[in-house]
């Protein structure tokens, strides 16, 4: 009896003593690792940052390449005899850009462009999508307009000026020409190269008709149709310069062949610097509508850069 007292003294001052034995190893245990605040992503991604550097340096060496060609007057095969040189042709923008006639010319070319490439998205894109889905409606459309799809828009000057009651309803008619095709046909060529393999699961799992358009051919489409709008604003607005030239009173365009016939040569570089700008922020903005529509088709673009 003394024998098993003394034993279950033993062992509980065994287990008292343990914690205390045990506590220098607690205290040389390395720390817990302490939770970190998320960092903020950048406000300018370094790759976008490094694309507008690029981009910057690009333009600096065209117009260091432009100054130095005017400067020492080239003339081998190209003439830069006549052409003004970066100073001068900075010193009529800054003249002109409070100019209201000039910025009346930006604004009435502006208006033009944007009423002609909406009217033709807004039809293009509903046709294309359905010339690509319905093989009747391909084959009864697509003749028809491949017949004119090969006339230049410049060439439709005369005949839009009989067919419509004023000039301006006719500029705008001959810039609607110039999108409407590359919008047309770069979409039919989105809804024909979705793959077969997602049509086919999604019928399996039961999409209707309207369901499968919806989530499987329009998202499918959509780089395509993005693609042609960007192409489209493009030769719209080369259409527009066109028409403005011929038959407009107003207009950037009108404005640069004013110039020309004045023998104002620095106003007729700085409207097609006008020109050149306008269209870079129409495209950029197109660009940047499909990022936020398509935001899976950018994230895949910047894995493959």
């Amino acid at each position: 009896m003394l024998m098993a007292h003394r034993i279950e003294g033993l062992a509980g001052s065994e287990v008292e003593e343990a914690p205390a034995s045990a506590t220098p190893a607690l205290h040389t245990a390395p720390a817990a690792p302490v939770a970190m605040m998320p960092r903020k992503p950048p406000l300018i991604a370094p790759r976008t940052l490094l694309t507008w550097l690029f981009g910057a340096l690009s333009l600096c060496m065209l117009l260091t390449l432009w100054h130095f060609a005017v400067k020492y007057r080239v003339d081998f095969y190209i003439r830069f005899n006549n052409i003004p040189a970066p100073q001068a042709v900075l010193e009529d923008a800054i003249a002109l850009i409070r100019n209201t006639r000039f910025q009346r010319h930006i604004l009435l070319s502006l208006q033009r462009i944007l009423t002609g490439f909406s009217i033709a998205a807004l039809i293009a894109i509903p046709l294309g999508l359905l010339m690509g889905r319905n093989r009747i409606a391909r084959e009864l459309i697509f003749p028809a307009l491949e017949v004119l799809r090969p006339i230049p828009a410049i060439a439709w000057v005369p005949m839009s000026i009989m067919l419509w009651p004023s000039n301006e309803v006719s500029i705008i008619f001959i810039t609607f020409l110039g999108s409407f095709f590359p919008i047309l046909l770069n979409t039919i060529h989105g809804v024909q190269a979705l793959d077969k393999v997602l049509v086919r699961a999604a019928r399996c799992l039961g999409a209707n008709q309207l369901a499968l358009f919806w989530h499987v051919v329009l998202p499918g489409s959509l780089p395509h149709v993005f693609t042609g709008l960007t192409i489209g604003m493009g030769v719209a607005w080369v259409s527009l310069i066109a028409a403005e030239m011929i038959s407009g009173q107003f207009g950037i365009g009108y404005f640069t062949w004013e110039a020309y016939s004045l023998v104002r040569y620095s106003e007729i570089v700085l409207g097609m610097i006008v020109i050149g700008v306008l269209g870079l922020l129409c495209s950029g903005l197109i660009r940047l509508i499909g990022s936020w529509v398509m935001p899976w088709a950018h994230r895949a673009q910047m894995e493959s850069d």
